[in-house]
C-alpha cells in the first residue's frame, strides 16, 4: 500500500481484449494452445515490433487531465502516447463473442475503441487481425483486406472499463473484480448511465461495419470521428473482466478507455473509490493522481479533460 504505483505500466501501442465468456483463465492465457491468445502470440512473435520506448507526458498535481508536454519538463514514467511503443498487449475478456461461428471471436482493440468480429481462433485468424488492426503501421481507421471476413465497428459506448479478475494469477484480483463491477454498475446507474457487462452487437446501434463503407479514406476518417463522438455522448459504459494486466499487487486494477483515445490505469481501487471515479473520471474526464498507475494518450492538444474533442 505504500509503494508508488505511477510508472508501473509498460508502454504499448495497442491492447487487445479477446472474447472468452469467462472471468478466470489459465495462469498464462497462452498456455491454452487452442486459444486465440496463443495464436496472436505466435503471430506477434514473428514481427520484430516490440521495441523499448520512452514516455513523454508529465503528470498533473490535481484531479485533471495532465497538460501537454513542455520542453524542459522531465517526463513521468508510466504516462505515454501510442507512438512511444510498438508493443501489443493481449488480454482475455469476459465478454461473449457476437460472432455466428463457434470458433470465431470478437476482439476489442484499444485505444482505437473498436471491435473486430469474425476473428477465427487460429494462426490464420490472428494473422488477419494483425494485418487489419494490430500492426503498428496500420492507423486507427484500419486496413481493409480483400477477401477477409473480418468486420469492424466503433464501440457504441462512452467508455469501456476493464477490471482484472484473473484469480488463477492472483486471488486478490479474483476477489476485487466482482465487487468493483457491482459498485460501478450501481454508481453509473445513479448518474443516469446504462452499464453493460456484455457486448451488444454493434450492428444494432452503429449500422454497417467499416469494411462495408464504400467511401474515400477522407470520408472514412470523417465517419469514424462522427461515430466516436456519438459513442462519447451515449452515456453507456461497458464493463469487462479481463486477464492479468500486470501489477496484481495493486488490486483492484481498473483500466478505463474513452472514445477520444485515452486509457487511464488505476490501481488499489476499492468500492469506496468507485463513486469518485465515476463522477470525476468517467463523467467529467478528470484524472485522479492518488489512484494513477499510468496512462495512454492522456494529453491531447487543446483538450482540458479526457472527454474534450
Amino acid at each position: 500500500m505504500d509503494t508508488n504505483m505511477l510508472g508501473s505500466v509498460k508502454p504499448y501501442h495497442r491492447q487487445l481484449v479477446i472474447s472468452t465468456g469467462k472471468s478466470d483463465w489459465e495462469r498464462d492465457i497462452t498456455d491454452d494452445k487452442q486459444s486465440l491468445a496463443a495464436a496472436i502470440l505466435e503471430v506477434t512473435s514473428n514481427h520484430a515490433h516490440n521495441v523499448p520506448a520512452s514516455p513523454t507526458s508529465p503528470t498533473s498535481p490535481k484531479p485533471t487531465s495532465p497538460p501537454p508536454s513542455t520542453k524542459g519538463v522531465r517526463p513521468v514514467t508510466g504516462l505515454f502516447n501510442t507512438s512511444d511503443s510498438t508493443r501489443t498487449s493481449v488480454l482475455n475478456g469476459s465478454h461473449r463473442t457476437v460472432c455466428h461461428e463457434d470458433d470465431h471471436e470478437a476482439v476489442l482493440v484499444f485505444p482505437d475503441f473498436k471491435v473486430v468480429t469474425e476473428v477465427q481462433r487460429s494462426v490464420q485468424g490472428a494473422q488477419e487481425l494483425w494485418e487489419s488492426a494490430v500492426d503498428p503501421s496500420v492507423g486507427r481507421d484500419g486496413s481493409y483486406l480483400e477477401k477477409s471476413s473480418l468486420k469492424t465497428w466503433i464501440l457504441p459506448y462512452s467508455c469501456v472499463i476493464l477490471l482484472c479478475s484473473h484469480k488463477k494469477r492472483d486471488n486478490r484480483c479474483g476477489i476485487a473484480a466482482p465487487k468493483l463491477e457491482h459498485a460501478l454498475i450501481k454508481s453509473l446507474e445513479a448518474q443516469g448511465w446504462d452499464a453493460d457487462t456484455q457486448l451488444e452487437h454493434p450492428q444494432l446501434t452503429m449500422g454497417l461495419p467499416l469494411e462495408d463503407l464504400n467511401v474515400t479514406p477522407e470520408k472514412r476518417d470523417e465517419n469514424i470521428a462522427a461515430q466516436l463522438k456519438q459513442s462519447s455522448d451515449s452515456k453507456r459504459a461497458l464493463i469487462v473482466k479481463v486477464s492479468h494486466v500486470g501489477g496484481h499487487k495493486y488490486a483492484g486494477n481498473c483500466i478505463i478507455y474513452t472514445p477520444a483515445g485515452s486509457g487511464i490505469w488505476y490501481g488499489r481501487v476499492t468500492p469506496h473509490d468507485v463513486d469518485s471515479i465515476v463522477i470525476n473520471t468517467i463523467v467529467n474526464g478528470l484524472v485522479l493522481p492518488p489512484l494513477l498507475r499510468g496512462g495512454l494518450n492522456l494529453s491531447r492538444p487543446n483538450c482540458q479533460t479526457l472527454n474534450d474533442w
